[in-house]
């Protein structure tokens, strides 16, 4: 008997399984700067600042405001100042305004990003074998809106139902935003359902933990892989493996 055969729903996690970040965040808080005549921040200084700053308004302001109904510009712009602040550059209000306008705008289009090759196939094809596609991410609502559409994943096509953290005020590794998907997919039972994702916290351990079948794709040759093949969790390249992987007799 096949996995597939098994199921009737798979969710997907998306950064680092359906799509994936194109260049290093330094290239884009670059253009910004350059665009309104500003040397070019320092790469590995930006990216630190970055980290730390995110990690910060993650903590105090989860879900991208969404409990203390922050407006999602205001999130991030508070984020992008601070990145700048701790990688050395303050710059004054207009100045910082004008960066921060280009930075919000590209990441808020499908510029920074790149669909994998088997993504878009991969998602029609279980489609057609009568499968529901969701989506599960801790991201914000321009995912849904503008970033995904923009690369050729509509809903509708490619999926059929999403959960997003910054729409629904919760994040993975929550098991909630997993029960939140099965709802959203009709009530389905979990044993019904696989989540493929790439992350051993946030997509692996929380599905299994309510019912739900689980892989994780190592499309980067993480070392990390090793401990999560040890582990037990089933380790894939890419999506064309997933294929095989679901139609094999087990």
């Amino acid at each position: 008997m096949s996995m597939l055969s098994k199921l009737r729903c798979i969710t997907f996690d998306v950064t680092g399984t359906l799509i994936a970040y194109k260049g290093e965040l330094g290239d884009y808080y670059c253009m910004a700067a350059k665009s309104i005549g500003l040397p070019c921040p320092d790469y590995k200084r930006v990216h630190e600042g970055f980290k730390l700053a995110y990690t910060e308004m993650a903590k105090k302001y989860p879900c991208f405001g969404y409990a203390a109904k922050m407006p999602n510009i205001v999130w991030w712009k508070t984020c992008v100042r601070d990145s700048f602040v701790r990688a050395g550059y303050d710059y004054d209000e207009e100045t910082f305004e004008k960066v921060f306008r280009r930075i919000y705008s590209t990441f808020g289009s499908s510029a920074p990003y790149t669909i994998f090759p088997d993504s878009q196939p991969f998602l029609r094809w279980v489609h057609e074998k009568g499968l529901k596609v969701g989506i599960i991410s801790n991201a914000e609502y321009r995912y849904k809106d503008v970033i995904l559409p923009a690369l050729g994943l509509n809903q509708g096509t490619e999926w059929d139902f999403g959960v997003f953290s910054g729409l629904e005020g919760v994040e993975k590794p929550n098991p909630r935003i997993y029960e939140i998907a099965l709802e959203r997919a009709g009530n389905i039972a979990p044993e019904e359902v696989l989540h493929i994702g790439d992350s051993m916290r946030k997509d692996y351990l929380p599905a299994k933990g309510v019912g739900m079948h689980a892989l994780l794709l190592d499309r980067f040759k993480t070392p990390d892989a090793i401990e999560w093949s040890k582990s037990g969790a089933t380790v894939l390249p890419d999506l064309v493996s997933v294929q095989e992987w679901l139609t094999s007799q087990n």
